[in-house]
């Protein structure tokens, strides 16, 4: 067994001289850094006071999921002979707020559409889902179901 190891900085940008007085004396903002690649800047869901104009924690969730899905995917496809031309994923998450303040999500739900360069590659291509989210590391560390919805068509050279 391998171990991967990965390190994040982030900073909270959003102090407007108040510092956290109280709820609405601050703003959400902040900054991930990795070391060799570009920042991120990020905020709170607007439902939670954040930036609109900047991305969440949910919208990085979805998007990790996502993006790990469409590798794993990928590998699976061309180690069948699938030939991807295009793949574009319209993610949807739920998550579910208590009374309390607190919350999760209850579900991810990928819904890609895909190319592939010939008819007969549809059927494999549609079972690879399955195959993609048994590997990917990212659904894998999650306690929520992640569903899979494709549309795959085809387009011949």
């Amino acid at each position: 067994m391998k171990n991967h190891q990965y390190k994040s900085k982030i900073v909270w940008t959003g102090n407007t001289g108040k510092s956290t007085k109280n709820y609405r004396s601050y703003q959400r903002n902040y900054t991930i850094s990795v070391d060799g690649k570009a920042d991120i800047s990020g905020s709170a869901d607007p439902a939670f006071l954040g930036n609109p104009e900047l991305h969440n924690p949910e919208d990085l969730l979805l998007a990790s999921v996502s993006s790990c899905h469409l590798l794993w995917y990928l590998h699976f496809c061309s180690v069948n002979k699938i030939l991807v031309l295009e793949y574009e994923d319209f993610a949807e998450g739920t998550m579910i707020e208590t009374e309390k303040g607190s919350g999760k999500f209850t579900e991810i739900v990928l819904k890609p559409k895909i190319v592939v360069a010939e008819k007969e590659m549809i059927q494999k291509a549609v079972e690879l889902h399955q195959k993609a989210n048994e590997y990917c590391f990212i659904a894998n560390s999650l306690n929520f179901e992640v569903k899979h919805q494709p549309e795959i068509t085809y387009k011949e050279n």
